[in-house]
Formats: C-alpha cells, sequence, structure tokens
C-alpha cells in the first residue's frame, strides 16, 4: 500500500492515512527515522516494524517486502508525499505486480499538483521531469523547449540559481515560470516571473524545498517554411538536425524525413 505523507503541514494527513498506519504491522520508509517522527507527530499509538526502502536498496530490499505481502499489509512511505514519485516505489511496485501481490494507494498531498495549481500556468496538460539535471541543463532545457505542455521539476536549493540562469537558456530567458518554495509550510512562497528575472531573484540560492514549474512552448506553426526556420534555428543553437527535424515533427504533425530534407535544402541554398 503506496500511503501519501504531508508534504509539509501535518494537517494534510487524511483520517485514512492515520488509521491505516495505527494498524500496519510493517511499514517501509525512505527514511525510518523520519517514519518514527510522523508517526509520533500524528498521535499513531501503533509501533509497525519498520524496514529501510530507499535508492541505494530498493532492487535488493523488494523481493523480500514482496514476499511479506503476500501474508500481511505493508504499508510504503517515503519523507513526503507519494512514493514514486521522484522517490523510492516504483521499483517494488513493478516487483509486486509481477508477483502477483495486490497493489493500492492511499492518495494524498502532492508537491507536483501543489505547485502548478499555485503557478498560474496552464494545468491542462503538464509533464513531471524529476530533478533538473546537475550536468548538461542548458542541452536538457533545450530539449524540452519545443514541448507545449507546462513542466514541472524539482531542484535542490543550493543549486537553484546557477540552474535557472541555465533554464533560461535553454528556454529562452522570457518563458515564463514560477519557483514554489516551502509548499504548505510557514514560509511558504511562490515566486512567479519569467525565467530571466527569476534567475537574478534567486541567484544567491534560497532556502527549502524547491518546485520550479515551466511555461510550455507555444504551438508551432504547422506550414513547412515556418517548421524548417525552427529546424535551422535549433540546430544553429547545437541541436542536431536529424533530431531537431524529429522534435519539430511532432510538435507540427509534420514528417520529420520531409522537414530535414527541407532543412538541408534550405542550408545548401
Amino acid at each position: 500500500m503506496l500511503a501519501a505523507t504531508p508534504i509539509g503541514n501535518l494537517g494534510d494527513a487524511s483520517r485514512r492515512l492515520i488509521e491505516v498506519l495505527e494498524a500496519a504491522p510493517v511499514v517501509a520508509a525512505e527514511d525510518t527515522r523520519t517514519a518514527a517522527h510522523l508517526l509520533r507527530a500524528l498521535g499513531v499509538e501503533n509501533r509497525p516494524k519498520l524496514v529501510a526502502l530507499h535508492e541505494h536498496n530498493e532492487r535488493a530490499a523488494s523481493a523480500d517486502l514482496v514476499e511479506a505481502a503476500r501474508d500481511a499489509d505493508l504499508v510504503v512511505l517515503t519523507d513526503a508525499g507519494m512514493p514514486g514519485i521522484s522517490d523510492p516505489g516504483y521499483v517494488l511496485v513493478e516487483a509486486a505486480i509481477a508477483a502477483g501481490v495486490d497493489v493500492t494507494a492511499i492518495p494524498g498531498p502532492s508537491a507536483v499538483l501543489t505547485a502548478l495549481v499555485l503557478s498560474g500556468l496552464p494545468t491542462d496538460r503538464f509533464a513531471f521531469d524529476g530533478f533538473v539535471p546537475r550536468k548538461g541543463r542548458v542541452a536538457w532545457a533545450r530539449g524540452l523547449a519545443t514541448e507545449q505542455r507546462t513542466i514541472v521539476v524539482f531542484e535542490a536549493p543550493h543549486r537553484i540559481g546557477a540552474s535557472l540562469a541555465d533554464l533560461a537558456l535553454g528556454f529562452g530567458s522570457e518563458r515564463r515560470a514560477a519557483v514554489c518554495r516551502e509548499l504548505t509550510k510557514k514560509f511558504e512562497e511562490v515566486a512567479r516571473g519569467t525565467l530571466g528575472e527569476l534567475a537574478e531573484r534567486f541567484a544567491d540560492g534560497a532556502r527549502g524545498e524547491l518546485v520550479v514549474v515551466i511555461e510550455g512552448a507555444p504551438a508551432l506553426a504547422a506550414d513547412l517554411p515556418s517548421a524548417v526556420a525552427e529546424v535551422l534555428a535549433r540546430a544553429s543553437a547545437g541541436e542536431r538536425l536529424k533530431a531537431a527535424a524529429a522534435d519539430v515533427g511532432a510538435a507540427t504533425g509534420l514528417g520529420t524525413r520531409e522537414l530535414y530534407e527541407a532543412a538541408l535544402a534550405a542550408r545548401r541554398g
């Protein structure tokens, strides 16, 4: 059973979560100390067996946990939010499904969804892309620059300034975004603006847990000349011509081969 826990404010813990923890014989937790603190903070009198399940042992531990779940309920917790979302959980779920063990979830707080709805950016279509990579951020951002869905990512506080500066280079400094800090906590803050403005604002870093929400790209014109111009612009910025043609083709509905050959001809001529 995957159980979502508060991302900051303990008042967001559901009655169902507390009831399940009161009855759980075993809890697999990202950090057993954090889980023990949560049990005490929620007034849970039950003291289940706490088993560590984190990124370094998840694959090795999953087999034993799946077998244990055949005989008794197993509750999976991460430090905050829903297990499996940039936290341990997916490998265990995969193993449980393969072994025919039932998997269910207790829905609850989500930093991704909370940041999305507070960002002021479109919420009808979005993509979550985990943590911003530590290296190659500009290339990573350029690879997502034509994504038309709103993009949600996590970032560490000590990297946020350099990261936003790189995202401004990759997406363009005028792309709208929001930096959501300390969600549901006392010092919750949502900073909205362009990536260029936010890079300046957070140049010296920030404190607390951070979620960055980035505006999706506008729909590309579906006519061939405009699409070719976009392919050539991306190639000039350092992207491989064939990869640029594939991305622009996917965004416009035009054929990759047609775009690639038209871009080659335009480059020669």
